[in-house]
């Protein structure tokens, strides 16, 4: 009886969202060893005479343009009687008809293989489809509802790993377009793995062809460990969708590097077998997306909200949404036990020294980096530019603004943690997006008015930072330079400069610029094999060093002003009892 009543109800829910929906599609994959995706689409309910029928140029979680159009072509619309309807082009994403009878057919074929977050890959072991990337869509229609019925590859035991909601079969349904285009899916022949927390299940989907299941339960282990650890900060989990979070895991040679989350899911992608260290190494970006379900996901920015497929978004706060979110990915890992604390701060190294050294600082403060996302989030330009003196990524920048705000905040007797959830009460859990002045005027209450203020006024709205020495070793850690060391001041391969020489730097001062070849330093000739470092640091600091060097097929000669080495090494140091305590409350288990 109860599977009667059951089977009754979801043909009567099949019924509800059939008769609901105005947006249907049919998608399959019989060339799959080409790339290619079939894509039939059904649209009903037209009220407007001419249609404009679209695909995205951008796609949740990023935050530049990609041009999705490029890659469909077979383009052939119909009206609900199969009359074919004829198809202008006003711009390159879009395609207009006019002339239907209040419902049209549309399908075509796309090209599909970047095994990414941003994009899709079709071939013989998976579709992995980032919707945008994939479906048209009608404006008119974004508020209504969808259904898409995926004809997977059974020959190739493909089964099909979404946050849509389940139909029947291979069917599953969206409320709208925002929830469809957030919504990715792998198909492929995976494995899962799952676990039950306050009443929700998280779930891990793998494809991963050469792991073998010891590989994924141990990799499993350790996911769970980074959703304990990242729920302790903020207390609780968020209510998912159906009450499931799902980890798109996709570790094949074909995928590329890569993670994007979504409101219930996220992928995870890597060319890293679990098999060949990726139980180590790709565990980062999982503790990165999961953290997204609070901040960024529901602890939204006001400029993110709608998101926009027809143009990039651009927001000031991914310093915020993106950078303090970035600071808990490795803190995590920590916490956890998953890396150790001296190998945490090896990591912390590389962002400081990334940051701190940086002149970029000198042209943008955060919020500035933060607009500069719809020219670098994975964004191509065949133009060169001078990024490596001007931009600071917002992920590394926001990175060490949490770290900053969290050492001085523990100096207090506070916390980033408990900052982060009193956040999530007032923003997240509510979901009402926020805006610069409102996490401004949290941290005022949290933590008092003039050192919020402070902190906003001299970090945020301008590029300084504060004395992290002295609050490092509030923690037990040291922060230390070694400026008789020499610097070249600019990325060198086989002699060849891959990148604009850093302001003030050896390389700048003596006018050297990307793509000169050295040839010659002092009486030492280079060889492809020479160690610049070790050849520059057989001399002092502020000593002239003669150079040739090759620019535009010409020999030339230069002299080098040898200038210090200004990077900075952070260590464990010896305690007491106080700091001892602070780093563990700072590092430790929660």
């Amino acid at each position: 009886m109860q599977k009667l009543q059951f089977g009754f109800l979801a043909f009567i829910f099949s019924m509800l969202v059939n008769a609901q929906v105005s947006s249907s599609y049919l998608i399959s994959f019989e060339n799959a060893v080409h790339h290619e995706a079939n894509v039939r689409a059904s649209f009903t309910d037209l009220k407007s005479e001419n249609i404009e029928i679209r695909i995205a140029r951008s796609s949740p979680g990023r935050y530049a343009l990609h041009e999705f159009a490029k890659n469909v072509y077979n383009v052939k619309v119909t009206d609900s009687k199969g009359n074919e309807l004829e198809i202008t082009r006003t711009n390159p994403y879009s395609w207009n008809v006019s002339g239907h009878d209040g419902a049209i057919n549309v399908s075509y074929t796309l090209f599909a293989n970047r095994g990414d977050g941003t994009y899709a890959q079709v071939d013989e072991t998976h579709a992995h489809l980032n919707i945008p990337a994939i479906f048209m869509y009608i404006p008119e229609l974004s508020e209504n509802e969808i259904k898409v019925t995926f004809n997977v590859r059974e020959d190739l035991n493909w089964k099909v790993a979404t946050q849509l909601k389940h139909v029947e079969g291979n069917t599953y349904y969206a409320k709208n377009y925002q929830y469809f285009m957030d919504s990715p899916t792998e198909i492929a022949n995976f494995r899962t793995r799952s676990f039950k927390l306050d009443g929700q299940t998280i779930k891990l989907v793998l494809h991963d062809d050469a792991a073998s299941d010891k590989d994924l339960d141990k990799y499993f282990e350790n996911v769970k460990k980074v959703v304990l650890q990242q729920k302790a900060v903020f207390g609780e989990l968020p209510a998912f969708d159906y009450n499931e979070y799902t980890f798109l895991a996709c570790y094949m040679p074909n995928a590329s590097r890569d993670g994007m989350e979504h409101r219930n899911s996220t992928y995870v992608t890597n060319t890293r077998s679990l098999a060949d260290g990726g139980i180590e190494q790709n565990i980062g970006t999982v503790s990165h997306e999961f953290f997204h379900i609070w901040n960024v996901e529901r602890i939204r920015p006001k400029s993110l909200e709608p998101f926009r497929f027809e143009e990039a978004n651009m927001s000031g706060e991914l310093w915020f949404a993106e950078g303090f979110t970035s600071y808990y990915d490795d803190l995590t890992l920590c916490r956890a036990g998953i890396t150790s604390q001296e190998n945490y701060l090896t990591g912390l190294t590389r962002t400081f020294n990334y940051v701190w050294n940086s002149p970029g600082r000198d042209y943008f403060n955060p919020i500035g980096m933060s607009y500069q996302a719809p020219f670098v989030d994975a964004a191509k330009s065949v133009d060169e530019t001078n990024r490596e003196n001007t931009f600071i990524s917002y992920y590394s920048y926001g990175s060490m603004l949490g770290l900053a705000l969290d050492l001085s905040l523990r100096d207090k007797g506070l916390n980033l943690d408990d900052f982060m959830k009193l956040v999530w009460k007032k923003y997240g859990k509510t979901e009402i997006s926020y805006t610069l002045e409102n996490i401004n005027e949290t941290l005022n209450t949290y933590a008092g008015t003039d050192f919020g203020n402070n902190f906003f006024n001299s970090y945020i709205y301008k590029s300084g930072m504060p004395d992290l020495k002295q609050l490092f070793e509030t923690v037990g850690v040291n922060l230390s330079q070694d400026l008789s060391k020499v610097a070249f001041g600019a990325f060198v391969r086989h002699g060849k400069l891959m990148s604009n020489p850093t302001v003030g730097s050896t390389a700048y001062k003596s006018g050297f610029q990307k793509g000169d070849k050295l040839l010659k330093v002092g009486t030492t000739q280079l060889t492809d094999n020479s160690d610049l470092n070790k050849i520059l640091n057989s001399y002092k600091v502020n000593d002239q060093v003669e150079v040739s060097f090759e620019r535009f097929g010409k020999t030339n000669s230069t002299t080098l002003s040898l200038q210090a080495d200004t990077n900075y090494t952070i260590s464990l140091m010896e305690t007491d009892k106080k700091q001892e305590t602070n780093r563990e409350n700072w590092l430790g288990e929660k």
